[in-house]
């Protein structure tokens, strides 16, 4: 009896942390969107969100829509739930679903707009949080993190939740593909360089990597974190891509520029590309991509990204952390919440 009584004690208070935790994340939903709808709902049963803590806005389903659009229908709506609500000081993450625009035709990536969103800013801006040690709160910031439930089905959507749930803390595979050609290139080394970085840092802690220096395209499963230059990589092909396989909790990045530009299937840019989602429906639970040309400055540094999610930060903080811009054209996919090395 004893045992019981104990294990629920227990189990009573993971549950009362874990919604006090969740006091912090906004989720905001597309009201002309079903699948907008159906991620929100699965996502806040899922993590215990209680209903002040969503945000119904009503925006065109387009994933690029003008600047003044993404103001009037998303900007200014979600701020005045925030304010109205009592929630603007209180909340550190906003999470958007599939179904909400993703870019402006301007060139701003929505998600990334919305990280100030009661600044005066409206151009590209230094992420205040990049490169920080410690974690994240919107009253030190004064910005919200973003993140998006989204892929190229609304299933796909959902597992990145399931996947963020209950991740085990692996000590890898990490893979990290540099592309060695771009040694050459003054602005594109510094990615190569990145990776290196991590390959020693994540060695020293007692993580698996995998660290490529040749031409080739590697695959690899069982992935608990990638980086790579994906279709920017001369041995790039689209079915090796579409070979990588990725564990629950895990993370990546691609140095490559429109990884963002579409979430779904409809795909129009000429040539190679490599998108997000495709790592998504192949089993990565959190994902950086761009909806428009980033610039090398703007991915992902691969040493603060694994370095800051193998110890303990959530999968918000350490893609933020590792991205020098706000405001400008990235997006991250994945649960803000999920923190697989967290103790």
């Amino acid at each position: 009896m004893k045992a019981l009584l104990s294990i629920f004690l227990c189990a009573l208070a993971v549950s009362v942390a874990a919604a006090a935790g969740l006091s912090n994340v906004l989720v905001v939903t597309n009201a002309n969107s079903p699948d907008s709808a159906a991620v929100a709902r699965y996502y806040m049963a899922k993590r215990g969100i209680a209903a002040k803590y969503l945000c119904k806005i009503d925006c065109p389903t387009d994933e690029v829509i003008k600047d003044d659009v993404f103001t009037k229908t998303i900007r200014t709506p979600v701020g005045e739930y925030l304010t109205k609500s009592g929630l603007k000081d209180k909340i550190d993450y906003i999470v958007l679903t599939k179904g909400i625009p993703i870019r402006t035709a301007e060139h701003w990536g929505i998600d990334s707009a919305l990280t100030c969103l009661f600044s005066k800013y409206d151009t590209q801006m230094e992420n205040p949080y990049f490169n920080e040690r410690k974690h994240f709160t919107h009253a030190e910031y004064n910005m919200y993190l973003v993140t998006r439930l989204d892929g190229l089905t609304v299933e796909d959507a959902k597992a990145l939740v399931d996947r963020a749930i209950e991740p085990k803390p692996e000590k890898g595979l990490f893979l990290l593909d540099v592309s060695p050609g771009w040694d050459g290139a003054p602005g594109y080394k510094p990615v190569n360089d990145g990776m290196r970085r991590a390959d020693d840092q994540l060695r020293r802690d007692g993580f698996r990597v995998e660290l490529d220096q040749t031409k080739d395209f590697i695959v690899r499963t069982g992935l608990m974190g990638y980086y790579s230059w994906g279709s920017n990589d001369g041995s790039y092909s689209q079915e090796s891509f579409n070979k990588l396989r990725f564990l629950p909790g895990s993370i990546a990045e691609l140095a490559q520029s429109t990884s963002a530009y579409t979430l779904t299937s409809k795909r129009t840019l000429e040539g190679k590309r490599s998108y997000i989602t495709d790592l998504v429906a192949q089993g990565v639970t959190g994902v950086k991509g761009y909806v428009y040309e980033p610039y090398t400055t703007a991915l992902a540094h691969a040493d603060i990204l694994f370095d800051r999610y193998t110890n303990g930060y959530n999968l918000a903080e350490s893609f933020y952390a590792a991205s020098r811009y706000v405001h400008w054209r990235d997006i991250v996919l994945g649960d803000p919440l999920c923190a697989a090395y967290r103790e």
